[in-house]
């Protein structure tokens, strides 16, 4: 089989799998979380919300679920939530362009923004300091910024993950693109933990609530 040929019948792997996730027939609520990074820079600080998404696929079982959406340009997995259901998104479009997959994602999945979980970086809260935040401006964050402008809504609920900042403002692009330093990579387990906790109490609050209209 020629490469091509390879490269073809992954792609329609890919297509098919999506297309068994979209039409799993689930009719209860269902959430989107996305984590914002760029994808190949999984242990960097700009891509921390990837990283609390892959553990939150741990937690619930799919972390070997994956499927790549060429759809949305994204990785999805479903993870049962009780009686809810999370649909779990990793873009494959830079950070700037992160929208572009939730908004498709959202889209397909018949979501509001509302029911869009933002997870991201935080430079204005120090390393291991986590917030949800209901809605608001991206606050100079690209990716955030992406997401209502695609969305074209601020509705979204976000985690934010602190980062901490650096002392120069000259230093912060290389600073968010850089990796973890090995003191910091120390805390990451805890922070993980803490945020995957903290999310996911509020999606299970929030699925407790009752439907408009009930």
């Amino acid at each position: 089989m020629s490469r091509s040929s390879v490269l073809l019948a992954g792609l329609w792997l890919s297509w098919a799998m999506s297309r068994r996730v979209l039409e799993s027939g689930f009719s209860g609520k269902r959430w989107l979380v996305a984590g914002l990074g760029n994808p190949g820079l999984p242990s960097t600080r700009h891509s921390v919300g990837m990283a609390v998404l892959g553990h939150l696929a741990q937690r619930l079982g799919v972390a070997e679920s994956w499927v790549r959406d060429p759809r949305c340009a994204a990785d999805l997995a479903l993870a049962p939530l009780g009686d809810a259901q999370l649909v779990l998104l990793r873009p494959r479009r830079f950070m700037n362009a992160n929208g572009r997959s939730v908004a498709r994602a959202g889209e397909l999945f018949g979501l509001t923004a509302e029911e869009i979980y933002l997870v991201h970086d935080e430079l204005d809260k120090p390393l291991g300091k986590l917030a949800l935040k209901l809605g608001g401006s991206a606050r100079g964050h690209n990716g955030v910024r992406s997401c209502i402008s695609c969305l074209n809504s601020s509705a979204m609920p976000r985690l934010l993950v602190g980062i901490g900042r650096p002392a120069h403002r000259s230093a912060v692009e290389a600073y968010v693109l850089g990796c973890f330093s090995p003191e910091e990579q120390e805390l990451l387990p805890s922070l993980l933990d803490g945020a995957t906790d903290l999310l996911l109490a509020h999606i299970r609050a929030r699925s407790q609530e009752p439907s408009p209209g009930s």
